[in-house]
């Protein structure tokens, strides 16, 4: 909004005396003749009123406050700047009930960029407001999305420790998703990944062994006349090696597909009794004592996941415990779950070592014989094989139970269902 200038205002208020001059003197005539040539001149509207008003009801006092009143507006008063259509001035003459009203002329119109100011409140600002606003929203929307954008080629660079979640804290909860969402894929592709390296670091190494002893059984084989203790070292080594790598490749099934087998119901009591046969029967200076309930159904499973680990739980508790010891196999069910034990009498592991024995090539100090069989890919092989299944295993030392007897114990949790 702003003033009229001085100069609009005085020419204003010239036209109101000459007005008021033909009111005057009631020279209605020329007052029409005048305001005639007025509009036609300045291209407005112009007319000289007189104030009427007519009580209706009510008490005959007070018509003081009839007065006063505006049929226009105060030349003294501020003019807004975009306006569609000027205003009416009133000039009101000085008897008190008429007035000289006229539309403004567009030349008194305050404000020379009056239209340009129209132009930029109504359009320029709100395209100006939108852009800022559409820049801010569009800052937070790319943030993220170029954090992600960051961690993912740092990540294809081969730096699998990136996350990201962590950098999103002051984000929509969206973008923390997304974010969380990354971290976890980041944390499990890498964590294949290290596997894999491991994997096969860990398989060259211990391959490299049996070929040598191969190498050198056929060397022996092709300078020697007598052949039987070259040929039976060499069907050692090769079945060593058939064993190594059957076993390394299903562990790396297992470990990538992440195979759900779960397709069949059977008797895990008629399982463990056909695992323990063959346990006495290879290991025949132990004891196998059992604790088994009449029967045992688990549905929705598969035998050939299970029965391979257990196996190589009996096997592991025997071989690792002294001649003429005990190895207990127990079933305990319940409404949901059931719990296979098998406790050996052995020295047991170190605490810090509980979760590494299942780890592929994992090998305590007293199982790294030169003329040891082992790898480290039962108890590892098992454990795979006993996720598939739905189930878990984890082992525990026997003194961790108040008990007298040294040794380690594993259990095997599998739902019924």
């Amino acid at each position: 909004m702003s003033l009229l200038s001085e100069e609009s205002k005085n020419t204003l208020k010239q036209w109101g005396q000459v007005a008021e001059s033909y009111y005057s003197s009631q020279d209605v005539m020329g007052l029409e003749q005048w305001l005639a040539e007025l509009q036609y001149k300045h291209s407005v509207w112009a007319a000289v009123v007189e104030h009427q008003t007519k009580q209706i009801a009510g008490g005959q006092e007070g018509g003081e406050y009839y007065r006063g009143y505006n049929l226009g507006r105060n030349i003294d008063w501020q003019i807004h700047l975009y306006f569609h259509e000027n205003p009416i001035m009133e000039l009101p003459f000085s008897e008190g009930n008429t007035s000289f009203l006229i539309r403004l002329p567009d030349n008194m119109r305050p404000g020379s960029y009056w239209q340009t100011t129209k132009v930029i409140l109504q359009l320029v600002f709100p395209l100006v407001f939108l852009s800022v606003l559409s820049l801010i929203i569009y800052r937070h929307i790319m943030r993220p999305l170029l954090l992600l954008k960051r961690a993912t080629s740092d990540f294809s660079a081969g730096n699998f420790d990136v996350r990201v979640s962590n950098k999103m804290q002051s984000e929509h909860e969206e973008f923390r998703q997304l974010a969380t969402t990354f971290d976890g894929m980041a944390t499990r592709i890498g964590e294949q990944l290290v596997a894999q390296r491991q994997l096969i670091g860990d398989f060259s190494h211990e391959l490299r062994t049996p070929l040598t002893r191969l190498d050198i059984a056929i060397e022996n084989l092709c300078n020697t006349q007598t052949d039987e203790v070259s040929l039976s070292r060499i069907t050692k080594e090769t079945h060593i090696i058939r064993h190594l790598v059957e076993d390394t490749l299903t562990f790396a099934w297992l470990e990538n597909e992440h195979k759900r087998m779960g397709d069949e119901s059977y008797d895990v009591v008629d399982l463990l009794d056909s695992i323990i046969d063959d346990a006495r029967f290879e290991f025949p200076t132990h004891i196998v004592n059992t604790l088994l309930p009449n029967d045992c159904v688990v549905e929705n499973s598969n035998h050939r996941a299970l029965g391979p680990a257990i196996e190589n739980i009996v096997r592991n508790a025997l071989k690792y415990s002294p001649t003429g010891s005990t190895v207990e196999v127990s079933v305990k069910k319940t409404l949901t779950n059931i719990a296979i034990e098998v406790c050996d009498q052995g020295k047991g592991v170190e605490t810090h070592q509980l979760e590494a024995i299942f780890q592929p090539f994992f090998r305590l100090d007293n199982a790294r014989r030169p003329n040891s069989d082992s790898f480290g890919m039962g108890l590892a092989l098992a454990k795979r094989q006993i996720l598939s299944i739905g189930g878990t295993v984890y082992a525990q030392n026997r003194a961790a139970r108040n008990t007298q007897v040294t040794g380690l114990i594993v259990t095997i949790h599998l739902p019924l269902r």
